[in-house]
């Protein structure tokens, strides 16, 4: 399978801006050829409008109709120009009427809008075959989103030649324990993917970081292999519980980078990129094709049939009260 991401830094409340510079990077590879049999491209959470909205009065003019607004027509013509399956993060209302966008007049947001974080799929020919609602709302998200009404899973088309694969999606938070007050080792949404069978698993993702703006802008190139290992280890149940024998599980996280500000319960909001494609297989080391930068932008394109660059190793399992011990190393 031939997969993308895009990783790139949006401005909040800059759609149309987000558009273009989005296109911009998707045709510098496009001209070098590097899309050509592309299977899945996905996209970060809330890919356009931003992520950092302090509440639903200041979302409200980017809120999106289900699976209608400008980020799935967005996604529905990159689908059909590229002949791939594409993934895209939105803000939605889920009322009719209760939706506005960048593009349209004004509406007042009410105490009782219906809205969500949410991920759209759209298969090579411009149908929607997916979308997701995220269940486990991190603190920026309770300010106007409800939680969806439980995770993903399904079997999606892929390509222009249409594979079906059983595919889970998430976004974000999804793969923390809930609310952060759910058990470490409960690990609910990589048991969902484990018990879902699934062969690929697609998290569209604002992930932060803590790292100095000093050191963001050093390491610009170089992923956060503390990030990597925390996202490798709350999927640990694929590879604990696989069947020996079985086919990788392969997982795709889109990352967005950049700086957005600054939010009461966590300060300077700042992102980690390192948008990578990696899988899990009982008794093997962790494969990863490979990883973008913490500041990159640009497009990250891997085919699983190629070798992975690296591996990922557990040095030691991790307790509920502990953060991942892990090892990368070239492969």
């Amino acid at each position: 399978m031939k997969i993308a991401t895009l990783q790139y830094d949006p401005r909040i409340g800059q759609v149309a801006a987000n558009f273009s510079k989005a296109e911009s990077l998707l045709m510098r590879e496009e001209r070098a050829g590097a899309l050509q049999g592309i299977d899945l491209l996905v996209l970060p959470e809330m890919a356009f409008t931003g992520y950092n909205h302090p509440s639903l009065a200041a979302i409200a003019p980017y809120l999106e109709p289900t699976a209608a607004g400008p980020s799935t027509r967005w996604a529905t013509r990159t689908a059909v120009r590229l002949k791939c399956t594409v993934c895209v993060g939105y803000p939605e209302a889920a009322e009719e009427g209760n939706y506005n966008t960048a593009f349209d007049e004004k509406i007042t947001a009410h105490e009782d809008a219906i809205a969500y974080n949410s991920l759209v799929i759209v298969d090579a020919t411009g149908e929607v075959v997916g979308h997701y609602r995220k269940s486990f709302l991190y603190y920026t998200d309770e300010t106007w989103a409800k939680e969806g009404q439980g995770f993903f899973a399904g079997v999606i088309p892929m390509g222009s030649h249409g594979a079906r694969v059983k595919a889970v999606a998430g976004i974000c938070m999804d793969i923390n324990p809930y609310k952060f007050e759910a058990p470490w080792t409960a690990f609910e949404f990589a048991n969902h993917a484990r018990e879902s069978r699934a062969k690929l698993v697609i998290v569209s993702m604002n992930w932060l970081t803590h790292m100095t703006n000093a050191e963001l802008t050093e390491q610009a190139k170089m992923p956060d292999t503390n990030t990597l290992g925390y996202w490798v280890e709350r999927f640990r149940p694929l590879m604990d519980a696989a069947t020996e024998g079985e086919e990788d599980v392969i997982i795709v996280c889109s990352n967005r980078t950049g700086m957005e500000g600054t939010c009461p319960r966590i300060g300077e909001v700042k992102y980690a990129g390192s948008s990578c494609v990696f899988s899990m297989r009982q008794g093997q080391a962790v494969k990863i094709w490979d990883i973008l930068g913490r500041s990159q932008e640009g497009v990250l394109v891997i085919d699983t049939k190629d070798p992975a660059r690296f591996e990922l190793t557990f040095r030691e399992k991790a307790s509920q009260s502990t953060a991942p011990q892990d090892q990368v190393v070239p492969g």
